[in-house]
C-alpha cells in the first residue's frame, strides 16, 4: 500500500512538472457533416422563403462553416434566392491595440437594411467577436433582426450577454483548453478537437 501511495505521489509530481497535452475529438468528419446539414435545415425552417434573409459568414474561420451551410441550403432552395456575404471585423475588435491582426476581405454586395441577418461563426467563446460583428453590420444598414449560428458554443466562458440561435454542439470547457476546428479545404481534414495547449 505504501508503494502505491508513493507511486501515485510521483505520478502527480510528474504531471505537474511535465506538461501533459491531450487531444480529444469533439466532432469527427461524419458528425461534422451531419451537424452542418442540421444547422442548414434549422435556418431554412425559420426562413423558408429567404426573400428577406441574408447569410453572413465571419472572417476568417467562420466562412468555412458558412460556405458549407450555404451549399446545403442551395440543395433545397434556388441559388438566386440566397444572399450570402462575408464580413471582416478586424477593425471593430476591442483588442485591436493589444495584438497584430491581419485584415481579411469583406464581401457584402447588398444592403441589410430591414433584413433578417443570420451571422455564422465557427466557435462562440467570449462573445467579443460577435459584438464586433454587430458593430460592423451597421455599416451596411440597420437589420430587422440578427440571428447567430455557431458550430461550437463554449457555454461557460462568455464575457458578454450573447447567445446563439443555432448551435451545432455545446461544450463545457475550462479557460486553459482550446477548441480547434479543422476544415478539409484549409487543413486537409474535417474535425473539431479540444486540447489543453
Amino acid at each position: 500500500m505504501t508503494a502505491f501511495i508513493f507511486n501515485a505521489g510521483i505520478f502527480r509530481f510528474l504531471c505537474k512538472a511535465v506538461k501533459i497535452h491531450f487531444l480529444k475529438s469533439i466532432l469527427t468528419e461524419a458528425q461534422l457533416e451531419i451537424t452542418i446539414k442540421r444547422l442548414a435545415h434549422q435556418v431554412l425552417e425559420n426562413h423558408v422563403d429567404l426573400t428577406n434573409t441574408v447569410v453572413i459568414g465571419l472572417q476568417p474561420r467562420g466562412i468555412y462553416l458558412s460556405d458549407r451551410i450555404v451549399d446545403e441550403i442551395k440543395k433545397d432552395t434556388p441559388a438566386d434566392k440566397i444572399q450570402y456575404g462575408k464580413l471582416d471585423i478586424t477593425f471593430y475588435r476591442d483588442d485591436i491595440r493589444k495584438e497584430l491582426h491581419i485584415a481579411n476581405r469583406t464581401d457584402i454586395p447588398f444592403s441589410i437594411e430591414g433584413k433578417n441577418v443570420v451571422l455564422i461563426d465557427d466557435v462562440l467563446y467570449t462573445g467579443r467577436t460577435i459584438r464586433a460583428a454587430l458593430d460592423a453590420l451597421l455599416d451596411f444598414g440597420r437589420p430587422e433582426k440578427v440571428e447567430l449560428c455557431v458550430l461550437i458554443d463554449r457555454r461557460f466562458n462568455r464575457q458578454l450577454p450573447i447567445q446563439a440561435d443555432y448551435v451545432g454542439k455545446s461544450i463545457d470547457s475550462i479557460l486553459s483548453q482550446k477548441i480547434k476546428v479543422y476544415w478539409k479545404i484549409k487543413d486537409g481534414k474535417d474535425e473539431v478537437i479540444i486540447s489543453n495547449e
